[in-house]
């Protein structure tokens, strides 16, 4: 990576160098004491086991008996080390079935695929927010989704977008649940319908239209609801721009 490349990255550029760096082959011999591999999948499995706020770099050194200032050898500091922590969890994304066809069931398994990282690594999901630069694995996701709207007839623009809110929106459930498990006296789904079903019951006077929509099934176990409903509803939206696109076409 020559100097003029490298200065388009700023502050992150350590990250860019970590992330991109060529993958050295497995040679024989006696496994070295530390590597950066070894640290960034400590560092995983910690913020999988215990939650992200659990790992920091003097716990991961503190694992392997190393002090903090033996990482810094290998990763410049902490901001560089989730980055490499959020591509290496993301992994290699999967591929399509030939059998898939068409641009919507395409992005829907992509979708869905995406959901089954953040189930996976739960913390992933909050940290991929942050300001930061992608590497190979999470631009190779990017890549896959931009793949699947292909024959879509959407502009660049528009299949950006497009993948931004589906991806924004299998991120804010994943977070949903998330906060959901990890909060103090957790109720279920189940458990949290049933007792707003009360409340309202109990006070119907007050919310007349919170009670029709009662009566018709909402706060139940409908089967679709939540984060499936929300995909459908989006994907929709994404279709009624296509439907556009291709009047235009035909015009």
């Amino acid at each position: 990576m020559s100097s003029k490349e490298a200065s388009v990255f700023g502050d992150r550029e350590r990250s860019v160098k970590l992330l991109w760096r060529p993958r050295q082959k497995p040679t024989r011999g006696p496994r070295p004491g530390l590597s950066v591999e070894m640290i960034v999948e400590r560092a995983i499995a910690i913020a999988d086991e215990e939650g992200f706020p659990a790992f920091s770099m003097q716990r991961v050194a503190g694992d392997f008996g190393f002090t903090t200032m033996s990482l810094y050898r290998y990763v410049p500091g902490k901001a560089e080390l989730v980055d490499l922590m959020i591509d290496t969890a993301l992994g290699p994304p999967p591929t399509f079935d030939p059998g898939l066809t068409g641009w919507r069931p395409r992005l829907e398994f992509w979708a869905r695929a995406m959901r089954h990282v953040y189930d996976q690594h739960p913390w992933v999901s909050r940290a991929v927010t942050d300001d930061r630069l992608m590497g190979p694995n999470e631009l190779g996701w990017v890549e896959m989704a931009m793949q699947a709207l292909a024959d879509s007839g959407l502009t660049g623009s528009e299949k950006t977008d497009a993948i931004r809110v589906v991806s924004s929106h299998v991120r804010s459930w994943a977070q949903y649940s998330v906060d959901m498990g990890s909060a103090k006296h957790a109720m279920t789904g189940e458990q949290w319908g049933m007792a707003i079903a009360t409340l309202i019951n109990d006070h119907q006077d007050r919310y007349p239209a919170l009670q029709e929509a009662l009566v018709s099934g909402a706060f139940g176990p409908a089967e679709g609801s939540g984060p499936e409903f929300g995909l459908r509803c989006v994907l929709d939206g994404i279709s009624v721009r296509v439907a556009e696109r291709e009047a235009k076409r035909s015009a």
